[in-house]
């Protein structure tokens, strides 16, 4: 009958049959840690990096907010920015006549930014 005690020990054996001593050589265990150093290295150019960098682009486009964009919220709900309540509340109107508070954190994407008014433009309006 199979045992699968044995099939754990035999791999024991089979791991420490070319050593000399039972450690190993320092070398060896030196060596043993290159590939998780280079799986690490991996990780983080793959993963951890651009997700940095995205959450970074995130928070500026959120502090870069201001009334009239039009905006896209986490739930999907589409709207315009009427007013800035405090530095984490935005008052939005998302049907006319109808405006709600939304945090600024779940706030997903800008559709449409304002431009601000030139200055020819203004004193365009204020002469006629």
């Amino acid at each position: 009958m199979f045992d699968i005690a044995h099939l754990f020990i035999n791999s024991a054996f089979a791991q420490t049959a070319g050593t000399d001593a039972p450690g190993g050589s320092p070398s060896s265990i030196g060596m043993s840690f290159v590939p998780l150093l280079l799986i690490m290295g991996v990780f983080y150019v793959l993963l951890i990096r651009p997700q940095q960098k995205k959450l970074d682009e995130q928070n500026k486009m959120i502090k870069a907010l201001k009334r009239g964009d039009r905006i896209v919220t986490a739930g999907g709900i589409h709207g315009k920015i009427v007013k800035l309540e405090s530095d984490d509340q935005l008052i939005v109107e998302i049907a006319d006549g109808v405006q709600v508070k939304v945090v600024r954190s779940t706030i997903s994407a800008v559709a449409a930014k304002t431009e601000p008014a030139k200055e020819s433009e203004n004193n365009a309006d204020k002469k006629e």
